[in-house]
């Protein structure tokens, strides 16, 4: 190939590439504060994507600054364009910048996440590991600027086609095309596409509901839906459900673990496919209470589920192993898709689901005389915890209808939650907040808080759970544009003291943060491990309590979450 060849074929490359300088310095800045600290540490594929992601958005910020530039304050200036060398100099220095600045911020971001790694006890990563970040990162901002270059020039064409056949004026022919694109993509995403995508989600999730883990097996025992006297059907309880039922201690291995008499357990659930309704799906949930005798025993803990219907078994057990199976847990599953694509999908499923189970439930229960009725305690985690909440109006309403409540890893949308945390005592942070000098509600990270403050803690007891690092208690659209408290006040001992607010990105680091909530070790993140052992023993206390049950049972419970973890 000629000499002219190769030179038209590098300036037909470059047209192609069209690379904005302005758009490159900006995207040098957003990726450098994309690999700053965030909540959980990251390994280089995932900060990788995260990163190319930053770097496209500040790519494009920056092509917008110099687009307001020259349209807007370049014609006032009057001054005329500097020489070809001058701006070859600068366009060389911006590459060369921003190169190495991300060549150093790499280096920086691994020794970071070697920090945030021993904060939680973790593996840390290595220097030369995690500058594979950099190419990744490339790979991802070129392909979602492409992707943006390719609407660009549908809109373009958009406007032709408008100036062409519409008679639209030239002028104003892009501007219609681009309202036209953004219009058709709105219209998409919250109609077609959303629907499509949630329908064929909630379509695959089904097909996940029907599956069985060889560990769970029909249980025998007349105490747990899904046997044969049971009215919900073991078909019908979905994947979590059948687990739930068939797990958990029966009442001779209950009191070969904890020296103990023990009684049989109960566990009841109710399924999507239970009933044909939700409102008969929580009535046939209070029909297997009365089958089982529920209403007879000491406690009966309510529990909304997160988005499958998954109920954490370190939870039920704890309750069960203290009250020596003197209890009753019972659950229903709303939807088939996890918590978060629940979430976005209808928040008001859970919200509905919490509310219906429990006033079900509390109507039977008050039914009975005072003397004759168990105690009556709420639990929810995560998304659960919001549906669990909305059974109750406020605090005064909670109070008069419940023995205890225990809520952990609670949203960060959760509504009393907020009242609470909003309205804590002055000089108490947000990450270890004090409400009405805790007479009422207490906050945890681990089980020292539960004590504090040192003062009368009333019953019934509110105990709420929540880690400084957990990304589900801390992400709100607030992140945006605020900086919040749990970043301007003193942080948790988890939190990287290098992590700091910026509009956007913060927002963007911990939304990324959510997919890895459960990806770090106990005692971190929205992993609680046996502190809800602590907190049900601070919120409904058996008679017989003592310190050396509690490490008995604590024990009992690690051996568990091994065994589920090696067998589900």
């Amino acid at each position: 190939m000629s000499r002219s060849s190769l030179t038209l074929a590098a300036q037909r490359a470059w047209r192609v590439i069209d690379l904005n300088f302005v758009g490159l310095a900006v995207a040098g800045l957003f990726f450098a504060w994309s690999v700053t600290p965030s909540l959980l540490p990251r390994d280089w594929m995932f900060q990788g994507l995260i990163s190319g992601i930053n770097a496209a958005m500040g790519y494009g910020f920056g092509c917008v600054l110099q687009w307001l530039f020259r349209s807007l304050v370049l014609p006032k200036l009057r001054i005329s364009d500097p020489p070809q060398w001058v701006s070859n100099s600068v366009r060389l220095a911006v590459v060369v910048t921003v190169v190495a600045g991300s060549a150093y911020m790499l280096i920086q971001a691994a020794h970071w996440q070697r920090e945030l790694t021993a904060l939680m006890g973790m593996e840390g990563t290595t220097t030369p590991a995690y500058l594979r970040t950099g190419a990744l990162s490339f790979a991802v901002a070129a392909a979602v600027v492409a992707a943006f270059r390719t609407v660009r020039e549908m809109v373009r064409w958009m406007a032709k086609v408008l100036n062409r056949w519409v008679r639209i004026p030239r002028a104003l022919a892009p501007t219609a095309g681009f309202v036209i694109m953004v219009f058709l993509t709105v219209t998409l995403i919250n109609g077609v596409l959303s629907t499509a995508l949630f329908a064929v989600a909630n379509s695959a999730f089904s097909v996940r509901n029907d599956l069985t883990s060889p560990a769970a097996v029909q249980p025998d025992l007349p105490e747990r839906s899904g046997s044969p006297a049971s009215l919900a059907k073991w078909e019908t309880l979905g994947s979590e459900g059948r687990w739930f039922v068939s797990q958990g201690l029966d009442a001779a291995q209950l009191g070969l673990l904890t020296g103990r008499v023990a009684q049989e357990p109960i566990r009841v659930y109710a399924g999507l496919e239970s009933a044909q309704n939700p409102e008969a799906q929580a009535e046939l949930a209070v029909a297997e209470l009365e089958r089982t005798g529920a209403f007879d025993r000491a406690v009966l803990v309510v529990v909304t589920t997160t988005g499958t219907g998954w109920v954490n078994t370190n939870s039920a057990s704890a309750i069960e192993l203290m009250y020596g199976g003197n209890s009753a847990i019972v659950a229903t599953q709303y939807s088939y898709l996890p918590s978060v694509l629940s979430f976005l999908a209808d928040r008001t499923k859970v919200a509905d689901a919490g509310k219906l189970l429990f006033d079900k439930v509390h109507e039977h229960w008050a039914a009975r005389p005072e003397g004759q009725r168990p105690k009556l305690y709420v639990y929810g985690e995560s998304l659960g915890s919001q549906g669990s909440e909305a059974a109750f109006d406020g605090i005064a309403d909670l109070r008069t209808k419940v023995d205890g409540a225990l809520w952990v890893g609670p949203p960060n949308s959760n509504r009393i939650w907020r009242q609470f945390v909003s309205r804590r005592d002055p000089g108490s942070p947000e990450t270890e907040p004090v409400y009405a000098d805790g007479l009422v509600v207490r906050f945890a990270g681990d089980a020292g808080d539960l004590a504090h403050p040192a003062g009368p803690w009333l019953t019934p007891r509110v105990a709420y759970l929540q880690h400084a690092s957990d990304p589900i208690v801390w992400w709100s659209p607030d992140l945006l544009f605020e900086r919040p408290d749990w970043l301007s006040e003193d942080r948790g001992s988890d939190v990287s003291p290098d992590m700091t607010w910026r509009p956007f990105v913060t927002f963007w680091q911990v939304a990324a943060d959510l997919t890895n909530a459960q990806g770090v070790s106990d005692g971190h993140g929205h992993n609680y491990g046996t502190l809800v052992l602590d907190a049900w023993a601070a919120v409904a206390t058996p008679p017989d309590w003592s310190a050396q049950r509690m490490e008995q049972i604590r024990a009992i419970l690690v051996m568990l979450a091994d065994r589920e973890q090696d067998v589900k």
